[in-house]
């Protein structure tokens, strides 16, 4: 089977991206052909390809017709379809908000796949898809990159904030202030702290309590570490085996980020440290979370779906319009006045307004420069940077 993965960016080592570089490298190596489009390479485009993986930025180029599309972000989603117009396409959302992530109705996406209950709330949310193709599919690590460390000590000892959001201006401050009460060592792996690596696997046995949202929140987990869920938008708890039920569903995620990002939160939850009950939250994500099984998941999926196109008759008047109603929506005035209002309202916040906002405006700046609206992107991850 062919497959064809999009994603808005592949440069830094983040979300979607790392999605995107696990999922396609597991389909190759269960012996299927998968391919990565993007109009933004650099460093985890370049890995992939490195494992055998045709990944461009130029959709014109690629070397094969896709079976399906396993589309991330609307953009080169669109893209996709209406080079191969022939193809059937699943969307999966990400993200409960946020413009790169923005769901879409398009007829040939013919299953939509939420990561948590907030993103399935925004599909249901979107005219034109049906309710019953809606499905949640939760997030999955690499077993094999994170393999559990050794038993956590009675104490913690040393700390470590897991977050390419973590930043004098945002949660870091806190969780500093928060471990020198309780006499924790802390270092800083992401993004904005200049100390992100391609390789979090080797750096995350290191530490006993890891600060961390999401999808860094569950690798380290399968590390074996304490994991308290934090980030820009708040404070959450402690993960223990009790709370895992409610927690994974919302994809430990900014959902259940509800308290300030104040010192007392963060060390109410450091002293709830529970090395045997971490350790049984590591057996439950590495029964329970492996990319091995969710993989298997999506290549029964795109088997249905690849059947269910064959078997049925096309609307293309359909398509057209809606493609019309996609491109007037998604013109460059009108996503400028959206991003404008969304700038607008990270001002507002208390606190914190100046800081979302500036990183929100080089963001805005990276995505749009990379995604060639100030230029065209290069099919290279060299010539891309990263």
């Amino acid at each position: 089977m062919k497959i064809l993965i999009t994603n808005a960016l592949l440069d830094v080592y983040a979300g979607t991206q790392v999605v995107v570089r696990d999922l396609s490298l597991e389909l190759r190596r269960q012996g299927h052909v998968s391919l990565v489009y993007s109009p933004k390479l650099g460093a985890v485009a370049e890995e992939i390809r490195s494992c055998g993986v045709e990944v461009t930025a130029d959709i014109s180029r690629l070397s094969l017709v896709p079976d399906v599309i396993h589309g991330h972000h609307h953009s080169p989603v669109m893209d996709a379809m209406l080079r191969f117009p022939s193809t059937p396409a699943i969307f999966v959302c990400h993200a409960a908000e946020g413009f790169v992530e923005e769901p879409l109705y398009f007829p040939r996406i013919l299953r939509y796949f939420a990561v948590d209950h907030r993103c399935r709330k925004r599909l249901e949310g979107v005219p034109g898809i049906p309710r019953p193709r809606i499905e949640v599919v939760l997030n999955a690590v690499d077993l094999t990159r994170f393999q559990p460390r050794g038993p956590l000590p009675s104490r913690p000892a040393r700390a470590l904030v897991f977050s390419n959001n973590a930043s004098r201006s945002t949660h870091l401050p806190a969780v500093r202030r928060a471990c020198r009460q309780a006499g924790l060592e802390l270092d800083v792996l992401g993004h904005r702290a200049r100390s992100a690596v391609a390789n979090p696997e080797s750096i995350l046995p290191r530490y006993d309590i890891v600060f961390a949202k999401a999808r860094c929140a569950l690798e380290a987990m399968a590390v074996g570490n304490a994991v308290v869920l934090c980030d820009f938008p708040g404070v959450g708890p402690l993960v223990t085996s009790e709370n895992f039920d409610r927690l994974r569903p919302m994809n430990f995620g900014a959902g259940v980020l509800v308290n300030p990002l104040e010192p007392e939160y963060i060390r109410a939850e450091i002293e709830r440290y529970d090395a045997k009950d971490a350790s049984e939250v590591c057996r439950r994500v590495r029964t329970e979370a492996g990319l091995v099984e969710t993989v298997d998941r999506w290549v029964r999926i795109y088997t249905d779906v690849i059947e269910e196109f064959r078997c049925s008759e096309r609307d293309v008047d359909e398509e057209f319009r809606v493609l019309g109603d996609y491109l007037h929506r998604w013109s460059f005035g009108r996503r400028v006045d959206w991003e404008r209002e969304q700038l607008l309202k990270l001002a507002r916040v208390p606190f914190f307004g100046n800081g979302l906002l500036f990183l929100a405006r080089r963001l805005l700046r990276k995505w749009t420069d990379g995604y060639g609206l100030n230029g065209n992107p290069q099919d290279s991850a060299s010539s891309d940077g990263s």
